[in-house]
């Protein structure tokens, strides 16, 4: 099929992208890299009558990396991110390889699928396990929010009309953390059936906090604390079979994360069953990075 009619803006500026949404009355469309969007204009699940372009407003377009964070701007390409040899946030790292295929990440922008909030999608997931903020502009102001606060279920988000994601900035590893990054699709590309995200942060031999991120198994990226759970068998990390027992402990939380009833593709069930064996094997994984002092 074809997108519907609609007209097309490219302004330079924050301040123009704002007026272009004001004029169109809360009913016209972001765009940037288009990745997201397209498909649902092709199958006319969406008619915006106006498309903003945002990928010309150099204010948006670079990636700031300070000390202890590391700032995306809207505009900013996947790949860019991808490459980018100092960003030291290796969730992130992990994670990029695994959106869809290179030509895809070479044109959808970071920011663009956090706006789309698919629950399938990897980065929503590893913005919440990393406390990420989103820094929202509109003609209120600015305001940010935290990456948990800011997906509201499948395919809609915070942002309300007239509003525009600026960018988002996200932590950077410290010392004692270490991250794990698995998921399970039909094909290298495909959304993922079950998507796993973890952090394990300690101090010496203790474990002082766990995480256990999933995607693909509700109506937006779900976490969970699990320190208390899996402390005892992440102790056993260097012994074989550690990863089984961390994923025996895990199977109220798997309960707890998987929401979704399942589909033609995997049952409620297969995905809870995904979640233990994928989020053990990745907890074990980040307690291990977290003792060598490196992260993954």
């Amino acid at each position: 099929m074809k997108a519907a009619p609609f007209s097309y803006v490219r302004p330079t500026s924050p301040e123009g992208v704002l007026a272009e949404l004001s004029l169109a009355e809360g009913e016209a469309k972001i765009i940037a890299g288009g990745q997201s969007l397209m498909p649902v204009l092709a199958m006319r699940l969406g008619r915006p009558p106006t498309l903003v372009d945002i990928s010309r407003v150099p204010a948006w377009q670079s990636i700031d990396v300070g000390t202890h964070e590391v700032r995306i701007g809207a505009a900013v390409r996947q790949r860019a991110v991808e490459r980018h040899r100092d960003l030291r946030v290796p969730l992130l790292s992990r994670a990029l390889p695994w959106i869809g295929h290179r030509e895809i990440r070479s044109r959808g922008t970071v920011c663009g699928s956090l706006a789309h909030a698919d629950p399938a999608s990897e980065l929503p997931a590893v913005m919440v396990t990393l406390g990420a903020r989103l820094g929202i502009t509109g003609p209120g102001g600015d305001r940010e929010l935290p990456a948990d606060e800011f997906f509201r279920g499948a395919m809609t988000t915070a942002l309300e009309p007239g509003e525009v994601l600026r960018h988002v900035t996200v932590p950077r590893a410290r010392r004692g953390q270490g991250f794990g990054f698995a998921e399970m699709a039909r094909r290298h590309g495909d959304f993922a059936l079950v998507g796993i995200t973890t952090m394990v942060q300690t101090e010496g031999d203790r474990v002082v906090r766990a995480l256990l991120g999933a995607f693909g198994v509700a109506d937006r990226p779900r976490l969970l604390d699990v320190t208390e759970t899996v402390a005892e068998p992440l102790r056993a990390a260097e012994e074989d079979g550690a990863s089984a027992a961390v994923a025996e402990a895990l199977a109220d939380a798997a309960r707890d994360l998987v929401t979704t009833g399942g589909d033609k593709h995997a049952s409620a069930g297969y995905r809870r069953r995904l979640v233990r064996v994928l989020g053990g094997r990745e907890l074990v994984a980040a307690f291990r990075d977290s003792r060598k002092g490196e992260s993954r």
